[in-house]
């Protein structure tokens, strides 16, 4: 994971998460689209991102820069979340 990913772990919730992964993101050119699945498993949040940019030159960017890869034909990013229990304290 680069450290641009490594920014984005421990968002408190997914919209968050959609705000800095877009920003993140539209410095490679225009997101088509941008999905966000959250998973909990073993008291761990985690948020699986799907993302499409404008054209694939843009996407093989991201690929690259980010060091992620693809799932189908979207690129894919895990992304750990913050446990809510830990922003009460």
């Amino acid at each position: 994971m680069t450290i641009a990913l490594d920014n984005l772990k421990n968002c408190a919730d997914t919209t968050t998460l959609r705000s800095r992964l877009s920003s993140l993101c539209s410095r490679f050119g225009s997101i088509a689209r941008l999905d966000i699945l959250t998973s909990r498993q073993a008291g761990k949040r985690q948020a699986l991102c799907f993302l499409r940019m404008g054209s694939a030159e843009q996407e093989q960017e991201v690929i690259n820069e980010l060091g992620v890869g693809r799932f189908g034909g979207d690129i894919v990013m895990v992304i750990d979340l913050q446990n809510p229990a830990l922003l009460s304290h």
